[in-house]
């Protein structure tokens, strides 16, 4: 299942308490379409009140993370990082877990 980082984990309650949109609210990953440069998935990230019924649950320390079908089957045995800019812009990176 995936895992986050302390730091996606941090960057998620941001984004989402920056939103207003409630106690259920969380970030929903989902499957985008087309593939990246280097052939693999790609996937959409968005704020939501509240998950849709299939969706995964991931629970973070302080953030939920709702991950669509797809999204997380792809993402089974994959870990969650995030990062933030000088100009305040958020990655995220999709990394190996660890053996």
């Amino acid at each position: 299942m995936l895992t986050l980082t302390e730091n996606a984990d941090a960057v998620v309650t941001t984004i989402v308490g920056r939103e207003d949109a409630g106690a259920e609210a969380g970030l929903r990953i989902q499957s985008a379409e087309g593939q990246g440069p280097n052939g693999e998935a790609r996937f959409a990230v968005h704020v939501v009140p509240s998950p849709d019924p299939a969706d995964i649950i991931i629970e973070g320390s302080a953030s939920r993370v709702f991950l669509e079908g797809n999204a997380a089957e792809v993402l089974n045995d994959k870990v969650l990082d995030a990062g933030v800019d000088d100009q305040g812009a958020v990655s995220f990176t999709i990394l190996p877990q660890p053996a």
